[in-house]
């Protein structure tokens, strides 16, 4: 009952749209400070996987536990941001710290000494992302209208991927025009970061809503989070729905460092060709955000989102089943692990916020965002013990099986959902 108070059903199947077909200001700008910030991060992480493993000699479930962090640690810090955004009404200044704490990370990395330092500043990278996640997808959803949600998420996430596309690009020219000068790949790591704060910071606006307010001479700002809207916020069927399913099926997500050195196994000699993978699937990911947004506001987003994990178990399959050479299967692989990310990310985001109130729209994003991660964390942690245990096609074909039973519970219960909110 709360919700449908407090945000008022969409008009037609996901609510009324926008004539244009341009995304709103406040999403370009956004979407700008991501771009940048991705640059910043994946100069840094595109190689990790493949350091850790092949130079430092990790075990997979060694590795397994740094994957989860690496995955998980936004976790801790994101449902709590989301709160502070929503009681505060200031999600703009909640995103900036979390983008100004990823940003200083960078510049500390030039006296970084061990792989232990490394790991503490990338996880306080992450720590930032998470801070920032939630108040920045609120400021996308108040800025769009309810039927452009799907559109809106995916114009953001492809330029976000455009920044995790360009940022392997830029390391490995650095590096090119000065071999081995790693300190150079930070400080030009640090100037992205530096950039992408600054946009968000000095160009992208207040809340709209604050703004309106006191254009018009009403209340100064919204409402504030109270303790009865996050009590209303977890009685709510659908979001806790969606939350359940988004962790379940995460659960038997493995991340793209495991499938990355999966394709690497059915070659070795395409370890010079490793950090390329990345970029392949950056360039997949930002052409298909856009057109499979656009699609999820039309068909419906949790189908699609579904649909995505279709996807997953598909590469699953191009990995240990695809009989081509190893080439051919790492493009199949890397275009279809695209296709799940376009249909998952943005769509689970416009999801989300289509069902929730602006009052708490950050803590309701949040709450997603933390169960993605810690179950994120527990996959990755636990598929590196199967690896140890299975080998790496067994290993496989538990996730695959897992994830199969996990789709089929979801259509269940998105079933069961539709059923109810007919009959009422």
């Amino acid at each position: 009952m709360y919700i449908s108070l407090r945000h008022q059903p969409a008009a037609g199947r996901d609510g009324p749209r926008s004539r244009a077909g341009a995304a709103p200001r406040v999403v370009v700008l956004l979407g700008l400070t991501s771009l940048f910030t991705d640059v910043s991060s994946e100069m840094i992480t595109a190689i990790l996987p493949v350091y850790l493993v092949l130079q430092l000699g990790l075990a997979p479930s060694q590795f397994g536990l740094v994957d989860g962090l690496y995955r998980g640690v936004s976790a801790v810090s994101g449902l709590a941001a989301g709160v502070v955004s929503d009681w505060l009404g200031r999600p703009k200044l909640v995103a900036s710290m979390g983008y100004g704490l990823s940003a200083l990370t960078r510049p500390l990395l030039l006296v970084a000494s061990s792989v232990g330092s490394v790991a503490g500043l990338i996880s306080l990278d992450r720590i930032g992302k998470g801070i920032r996640t939630a108040p920045r997808d609120a400021m996308i959803a108040e800025a769009s209208p309810p039927g452009d949600l799907g559109h809106s998420f995916g114009v953001h996430r492809a330029m976000d991927t455009v920044g995790a596309l360009l940022g392997p690009l830029v390391a490995f020219g650095v590096l090119l025009l000065l071999p081995g000068r790693f300190d150079a790949v930070f400080v030009v790591s640090t100037a992205f970061a530096l950039v992408g704060l600054a946009v968000v910071t000095l160009l992208v606006p207040e809340r709209q809503k604050r703004l309106k307010a006191q254009s018009t001479g009403l209340a100064a700002c919204p409402p504030r989070l109270s303790r009865a809207d996050l009590v209303a916020l977890f009685r709510s069927r659908t979001l806790v729905t969606r939350v359940g399913l988004a962790g379940l099926l995460t659960l038997f997500t493995v991340s793209d460092a495991f499938l990355f050195i999966a394709l690497l196994d059915r070659d070795p000699g395409l370890v010079k060709a490793f950090p390329l993978f990345a970029v392949g699937l950056a360039l997949a990911y930002s052409v298909l955000a856009i057109p499979v947004g656009r699609l999820a506001d039309r068909v419906g987003r949790m189908p699609l989102y579904l649909g995505g994990h279709v996807a997953l178990l598909a590469v699953y399959a191009t990995i240990h089943g695809l009989p081509t050479g190893p080439v051919t299967a790492t493009v199949v692989a890397l275009l279809l692990l695209g296709l799940f990310y376009a249909a998952t990310d943005g769509v689970l985001a416009a999801a989300v916020s289509a069902a929730l109130p602006d009052v708490s729209r950050a803590s309701g994003m949040a709450l997603v965002q933390t169960a993605v991660g810690v179950c994120g964390f527990v996959s990755s942690v636990g598929f590196g013990l199967l690896l140890t245990r299975l080998g790496s096609s067994d290993a496989y074909r538990v996730m695959a099986v897992g994830l199969s039973v996990a789709l089929v519970i979801a259509v269940c219960l998105l079933r069961q959902d539709l059923t109810s909110a007919v009959s009422r």
